[in-house]
């Protein structure tokens, strides 16, 4: 695997900024669930994805030999671990976007104009 840097890093979340500013200009429903489905994709997934980096990083901070073990490093890295499940637990996020490309499908609204979503 080619070495990681930063700026790796860096590009990937200008690229979220970028999704995320395309998605304020309102483009089309179906290409905007195009857009967000491989970051929910329920296996590979951001959530998931975030869920493992975050495992990883405390994992390699206690594996380090350079780390002191104190009760700092072992708060914060259970800091790590719980901000991971809470991550991994958003995997589910892609039964929404079935959900909306059913509704999109449908074409009708069961609710009104003025509905309470905004």
């Amino acid at each position: 695997m080619p070495e990681l840097t930063p700026d790796d890093i860096h590009h990937a979340t200008q690229t979220l900024s970028r999704l995320t500013a395309y998605l304020r200009e309102r483009p089309e429903p179906t290409e905007a669930l195009a857009l967000i489905e491989p970051l929910l994709d329920e296996g590979t997934g951001v959530p998931v994805q975030l869920g493992d980096t975050l495992r990883a990083l405390a994992r390699a901070l206690l594996d380090h030999p350079a780390v002191p073990r104190t009760p700092a490093l072992c708060a914060l890295v259970a800091e790590l671990r719980e901000a991971a499940w809470k991550q991994t637990d958003q995997h589910s996020l892609h039964y929404v976007l079935d959900g909306l490309r059913a509704l999109l499908a449908n074409g009708t609204s069961n609710v009104p104009e003025h509905c309470r979503c905004r």
